[in-house]
């Protein structure tokens, strides 16, 4: 089965994916900061007897484990692929994740809040990715008793997801608006209308290879079709921003712009060792250098599953073992070798 960032979904020239992140907190529990161990292992348990029922109730088998079980690699590898935030990989207190096979869905147990029900799909489809969360939320209803207020909506540890608990985020891969540094600009211009702008990995994050994540900043006061057509607006105005900015690039610079993409080519197919950093800096000019037509390949292939997979937990994963900064580096460059297809 493949995973939501082995497809290119809509607008995937821009927009890398579409996520949906629900919010709840069962009733019969203090806050997950108010929780001792003890309980808050009884609550991660009491959450997780629902996976056989979530694998009953659709097309995909889910999986069950607590984090601390997890080595570093895999906790590490588990954010990079977007399943888990930060949050939950560090947090010393019990916690739980029940996932799909896929990855579509991810249900994170005593992050912030006792739940976060997340869908994340390829490209731009907030719709495709709300309807996966929903039928996990109803589930989940039926099974579990969520604290809710009839004036305040479903309770959560912070205020600012009070209400319908739902937090809609897209990735969007932005070269050019980043060369031409009107990223603060934009984000000036998001806040605005209650959006903001954060890192790859969300917030407290930085941006790498140009990718970023815009989400909506408050849940109360509005309902979820308000959030997702909101959020559907801004990111198509920043769509339209981003393909604008790269037609005036191509328009004035193509010669050192096809120069700079292929360089990066050679750089990936041919290097022996490169940084991460190094890494996505050089794919991100790759992607968007095919994105924009300016180079062409003999197969298809996604260059973010690529992104991902350079990554240090990722690779580590990949390999099976915890290795040194120059093993990865190497063992980094062999991957992006082989992977990468031909030039036509």
């Amino acid at each position: 089965m493949l995973k939501w960032y082995e497809i290119n979904g809509p607008e995937s020239d821009v927009v890398i994916s579409s996520r949906i992140r629900l919010a709840r907190n069962l009733e019969q529990y203090l806050f997950s900061a108010k929780l001792d161990d003890e309980t808050a292992k009884a609550m991660v348990d009491e959450v997780k007897e629902i996976t056989p029922t979530l694998s009953q109730a659709g097309t995909r088998k889910f999986y069950a484990c607590n984090i601390s079980t997890l080595n570093d690699i895999d906790k590490t590898a588990m954010v990079e692929r977007h399943i888990v935030s930060p949050l939950l990989a560090e947090k010393d207190q019990p916690t739980g994740l029940i996932l799909s096979e896929d990855e579509t869905i991810s249900i994170m147990i005593n992050e912030e809040d006792h739940i976060r029900i997340q869908a994340i799909v390829g490209g731009m489809n907030l719709e495709e990715a709300y309807e996966e969360a929903e039928k996990i939320d109803d589930i989940a209803y039926e099974k579990l008793h969520f604290a809710y207020d009839e004036k305040y909506g479903y309770l959560t540890s912070c205020p600012t997801n009070a209400g319908t608990g739902l937090r809609a985020s897209c990735m969007v891969f932005l070269p050019a608006l980043s060369s031409a540094r009107l990223i603060h600009k934009l984000m000036e211009e998001v806040a605005k209308y209650g959006m903001t702008i954060r890192g790859i990995y969300g917030e407290g994050t930085k941006s790498l290879g140009s990718i970023y994540q815009i989400s909506n900043q408050k849940t109360l006061g509005s309902s979820e079709r308000e959030i997702i057509d909101s959020l559907n607006r801004i990111v198509q105005q920043v769509v339209k921003q981003e393909r604008k900015r790269r037609e005036y690039m191509l328009s004035v610079n193509s010669e050192e712009i096809e120069d700079q993409v292929y360089r990066s080519y050679g750089i990936l197919k041919f290097a022996r060792q490169i940084s991460s950093d190094d890494a996505m800096t050089l794919l991100s000019q790759l992607k968007f250098g095919a994105d924009s037509g300016v180079i062409k390949f003999d197969r298809a292939f996604n260059i973010h599953k690529l992104m991902m997979g350079v990554q240090p937990g990722s690779l580590q994963w990949s390999l099976g073992k915890n290795v040194g900064s120059l093993t990865r580096d190497q063992s980094r460059a062999e991957y992006i070798r082989k992977e990468l297809p031909t030039i036509i």
